[in-house]
């Protein structure tokens, strides 16, 4: 019965040779030449300021999620067109137009709204 899951125990210890393998070359085979230029903490060509775990403005993610909004809307739409082109006829249409006011009320109403407004 425990033969029957040999190809399993067998896919996972090589996924982890093959994970574990390359880095343990890199670490032993690689050149360890540290000075303080590559020591040095690298933001943008100047030293860090500030701590990294400070807290964003919620405009930030406001804007994040009406970007991944309208995205999502066009990565939808596409396929939506093209597959049901034939199928849906005017029904199909109207549903779009439905959907696309929805998200154009929405977009407008944030814009009204002052979010996408940077001080």
């Amino acid at each position: 019965m425990l033969e029957n899951y040999f190809p399993i125990l067998l896919f996972i210890v090589v996924g982890l040779l093959m994970g574990v393998l390359p880095m343990l070359a890199g670490r032993l085979l690689g050149p360890n030449r540290p000075d303080p230029e590559k020591l040095s903490p690298y933001e943008c060509g100047f030293e860090a300021f500030g701590d990294a775990r400070r807290r964003f403005d919620v405009r930030y993610y406001l804007v994040a999620i009406l970007f991944i909004l309208f995205d999502l809307e066009v990565a939808f739409m596409i396929p939506w067109a093209v597959t049901l082109k034939d199928e849906l006829g005017l029904f199909g249409l109207g549903a779009m137009a439905v959907f696309l006011a929805f998200l154009t009320i929405g977009f407008f109403y944030e814009w009204k709204k002052g979010a996408l407004e940077w001080d």
